[in-house]
């Protein structure tokens, strides 16, 4: 059954489904490839249509991966994937993309991200992924690990406007973001898109949050994804690789929190009082 996952409109116009699956150290050790490409099929089926990628992950071995669960249904996905920055040259970020695409076993990618930034000149990347864009081989572009300042630079190169979402690291632990970075993109009509909401699982642990999960009988998981998915023009990436969390990913597309479990929240982990860098994973 799929569950109603809500969208988000791209400045192309293009709708980004607002939760979706993580791939990062999929697709590396082949006993668990099976239960990784079953876990991603499940979240096709349950409305989880957004799959994050990367030519990093794995050297490819994720592309791979998705490569396999998406076909036959490459229609119903809209597929994200990433440029490493040593590769984000001009005439590099072309000669990725198309290797990626090969791997994809797809002829375009809906979203094509720099995952951040290195030694080239943001003019050379953005030339490649206009040039992309135009051949039909990306739906549109953007950038990962960002912040303000970096966007501030992008936006000052010709055609670096066009940006369609900064993914960042944002969780409740790492709340950095909330101070000035999503309020500059909101104001831009850009989504920004949520990485590692868990921190790397440490979240799934921590009692404030088990207290509000055991409150609405959800999960941690569930919590924090409510949590992130409170914000305007917020989505999130969620990795799982086992059904039971495939189901628990899905479902917290309808959590409500309370102002009372915000509260909590707000006390165990405070919002940022002044600027602050931009965390990385």
């Amino acid at each position: 059954m799929s569950t109603d996952v809500p969208g988000m409109s791209l400045p192309s116009g293009a709708t980004m489904p607002r939760i979706g699956q993580g791939t990062w150290y999929l697709g590396e050790d082949p006993a668990r490839r099976a239960g990784e490409l079953a876990a991603l099929r499940l979240g096709l089926d349950l409305g989880l249509t957004m799959i994050d990628t990367a030519e990093m992950y794995g050297g490819g071995a994720a592309e791979l991966l998705v490569a396999e669960a998406i076909a036959g249904r490459r229609d119903d996905v809209f597929l994200v994937d990433k440029v490493l920055p040593g590769n984000a040259s001009r005439k590099g970020t072309i000669r990725a993309c198309h290797r990626s695409l090969q791997r994809l076993g797809t002829d375009r990618i809906d979203l094509y991200l720099l995952h951040w930034r290195g030694g080239y000149a943001l003019w050379e990347t953005v030339d490649a992924f206009t040039e992309l864009v135009d051949a039909g081989d990306i739906g549109a572009w953007g950038v990962s690990n960002f912040d303000g300042s970096d966007l501030e630079e992008l936006a000052a190169v010709a055609g670096g406007g066009a940006w369609a979402t900064d993914q960042i690291l944002y969780n409740p632990a790492r709340r950095g973001p909330e101070y000035d970075l999503l309020a500059r993109c909101r104001r831009r009509g850009v989504p920004v898109t949520a990485y590692s909401p868990f921190d790397q699982g440490r979240l799934l642990s921590d009692p404030t949050i088990g207290e509000a999960a055991a409150r609405h009988q959800a999960t941690p998981a569930q919590v924090v994804l409510a949590w992130v998915l409170r914000q305007e023009g917020v989505a999130v990436l969620a990795r799982a690789t086992d059904a039971a969390h495939v189901r628990d990913n899905a479902a917290a597309v309808d959590l409500r929190l309370t102002d009372a479990d915000l509260a909590a929240i707000d006390a165990a982990f405070p919002a940022p009082a002044g600027p602050t860098p931009l965390e990385t994973v």
